[in-house]
Order: C-alpha cells, then sequence, then structure tokens
C-alpha cells in the first residue's frame, strides 16, 4: 500500500455508517477502547438513532449525518466502517473508495459474486485500503489455533468441522435473502473463512443441503433455519460446516481441525468458568448468551487492526480478496442447497454460473431444492 496523508497522524477520524445493532456496536470501540482513533461522524437513517448516539458520545451535531453520501462527503473525514444492511455495502464502499477513505466494511462485502468484483475493481484503482470484518481471525482462541497449526503442532491440517447456532430464529427483514443474502451466506460465511484460514488451502467444491425446520416465519421468504455444508479443499482436506438459527439454549459456537499428527478444539459452550453440582439437579454450567459476550474482544481487536494498518501504511490482514473468496464459496453452497445437495465448484461461480447469484439474492419464495 503506498504511502497516504493519514500514516503518522495522532488521532485517525473514523465515521461509522450505519448505527444499529453492529454500528452501535462499532461506534462504541471506537469512542473509548480503540487508541490511535476518533469517533469523529456517524450516519443513519433513524433520527432516534442518531440523537441517541450522538448524545452517548458527544458528537457534534453537524457531524451527524442522516444520509451516508453526507459523512463520506465530510472533510477531515480518514476512515469509515460500513455498517448499514448487506444490499448496501456495495455502494457504500465504491463511494468512500472514490473519497480516498480507508473502508472498514462487515461481512459479508457484497451480496453478490459479480457486485463483489466490481467492487474490488474500484479499490485496487483507487489503492484505498479495505478490510473485512471477520472477527473470528482475532478471537484469541481461534489465533492460538491458528499458531499451533503454523508451529505444526498437529501435522498437515486434513478435516474442518465447525458448529454455529443462533439462539433465536431471525425477524423475517433481517432473514430476507435479498436484503442478508441468506443463512449460508450471512451467518455459515463467517465459517467459511475460518476454514480457509486453518486449513490453510482454497476451497474447489462444495455441496450443501438446508431446511426449514422451526422458523416458520420466514418460510415465506424462502430461506432456511438448518444448513450443512461439505467442502472439498485443493490440498485434499476436507470440510464440514453445521449452521442453525434456533438453539435456543444459547450462542453455540465451536470448531474443530484435525491434522495428521493431533488435532484442536476451539471454543466452548459455558460462558462462565462455573459448574454447579447438587444431588438434585446433576451438574449444570451457564451458555453464552449471543454474539457480543462471544467475541466482543475480537471485535475490538480487528477495527483496532484496521485503525493501526492504515495510520502505519500497512496492508490489512483481511483484505477484499478474503471477502471475494468467501461470497464466491457462499454463493455456491447457495446454489447448491436450492438444487438439492448437488456438488457446486468454485471453477464454475468464476466461468458465471447464472444461478448462482440468482440464487441468493432472488431466494425470496422458493422452496429449498428447486430453482
Amino acid at each position: 500500500m503506498s504511502s497516504s496523508p493519514v500514516q503518522g497522524k495522532a488521532l485517525l477520524n473514523v465515521g461509522v455508517v450505519g448505527a444499529g445493532r453492529m454500528g452501535s456496536f462499532h461506534a462504541h470501540h471506537v469512542a473509548s477502547r480503540i487508541s490511535g482513533a476518533r469517533l469523529y461522524a456517524l450516519s443513519d437513517a433513524k433520527p432516534e438513532v442518531r440523537e441517541a448516539m450522538a448524545r452517548e458520545h458527544n458528537l457534534d451535531p453537524s457531524r451527524v449525518f442522516e444520509k451516508w453520501e453526507d459523512l463520506i462527503a465530510l472533510e477531515g473525514l480518514d476512515a469509515v466502517v460500513v455498517t448499514v444492511p448487506t444490499r448496501l455495502h456495495g455502494v457504500v464502499v465504491r463511494a468512500a473508495s472514490d473519497r480516498g477513505l480507508a473502508v472498514f466494511c462487515e461481512k459479508p462485502l457484497c451480496l453478490t459474486v459479480a457486485e463483489t468484483r466490481e467492487v474490488l475493481e474500484v479499490v485496487e484503482k483507487n489503492g484505498t485500503p479495505l478490510q473485512i470484518g471477520f472477527m473470528r481471525r482475532f478471537d484469541s482462541g481461534y489465533a492460538r489455533a491458528k499458531e499451533l497449526i503454523l508451529q505444526g503442532k498437529i501435522g498437515e491440517p486434513t478435516i474442518f468441522k465447525s458448529i454455529s447456532r443462533d439462539p433465536f430464529c431471525p425477524p423475517p427483514a433481517f432473514a430476507d435473502p435479498s436484503q442478508s443474502g441468506g443463512l449460508i451466506v450471512d451467518l455459515s460465511i463467517h465459517d467459511i473463512d475460518m476454514a480457509r484460514w486453518l486449513i490453510g488451502g482454497e476451497v474447489t467444491q462444495v455441496s450443501a443441503e438446508g431446511a426449514l425446520r422451526v422458523c416458520q416465519a420466514i418460510k415465506d421468504l424462502g430461506d432456511i433455519d438448518n444448513a450443512v455444508v461439505n467442502m472439498r479443499f485443493d490440498n485434499g482436506a476436507l470440510g464440514n460446516i453445521e449452521t442453525c438459527r434456533h438453539a435456543f439454549y444459547g450462542y453455540d459456537i465451536r470448531s474443530e481441525v484435525l491434522g495428521s499428527k493431533g488435532g484442536l478444539h476451539i471454543g466452548v459452550l459455558r460462558h462462565t468458568p462455573v459448574l454447579l453440582m447438587t444431588q438434585e439437579g446433576g451438574v449444570q454450567h451457564d451458555v453464552t448468551p449471543y454474539f457480543k459476550e462471544r467475541f466482543g474482544e475480537a471485535y475490538r481487536r480487528e477495527v483496532q487492526d484496521f485503525v493501526d494498518c492504515v495510520r502505519e501504511g500497512r496492508a490489512p490482514a483481511i483484505t477484499g480478496r478474503d471477502g471475494l473468496l468467501a461470497i464466491e464459496i457462499g454463493a455456491a453452497a447457495t446454489y447448491s442447497a436450492r438444487v438439492g445437495g448437488r456438488p457446486v465448484t468454485i471453477e464454475s461461480i468464476r466461468a458465471g454460473l447464472p444461478a448462482a447469484d440468482d440464487a441468493v439474492v432472488q431466494g425470496a419464495g422458493r422452496p429449498i431444492a428447486s430453482v
């Protein structure tokens, strides 16, 4: 990455685009827990959200906007954190890059492979930093697992397995595939990134099965609440991802990597390190309630790393290419689930399999196993 005016700057002026669930979380970190940066501006379409965030963080009203376009045009802004709905990621990232701003964008970068490629062409042409929000790479457990793999402690990775279970059914508006990409692109994409990262290879083929079993409120949208994705890697390794939206007992995120000389278990179900042991109830423990409790520090670390990279002129740790590879795999898996589990090669996605992007963003009303 070439030098820029922000390198060596004492404080990076950061704007948060979209102050909903994730945006407010990132804004809090930038405002109070990130060194070398300050929360400089914020935009959100809802006036009550803007006003509440401005009060909480004592923001100058002249730097609080309804429209994201006004935020990225603000003088003195150095970087933006993009947390608008997924369908808007691409247009905001392109516009911010055209303004010369560094961009941190929540996953996925875009809903489709085609738009992701278009956005990356703009970013590459402009030479602006772009980091994708795959926060699990910054979680202490996953980061330690990567270190152990690189040290050869388990030999060559041969099998990756991952479980991602949300603790409640999502509201229909949140689960709409035309807005979020659907279950696989929205939830499984974290596991897809972990699979590539921990295995140290690239996915060449996927097959997937999906079903709607519990969350009937999303039925008319054509989305699902359970999916299983199988993967084959270019180094011969295999992978399996299970994703679920109705683990009402808690937020359950765990992974395994089996190697030629050993294995790794990453993550635990228990939230606090306490077991209650009684004659009446047996052995009991609590469960992690949701993502902020499980990955709160990882979210902070990823933004800190983004700020450090921009100020020091280093390339971000998680690049636009990582975002592209993840959406290619997610699109292939979504399409496979819609055609009854038929294997889909990533090469066919790159060659422009016409129905793959359609399966992601035009799934409303389409039952699984039909196109």
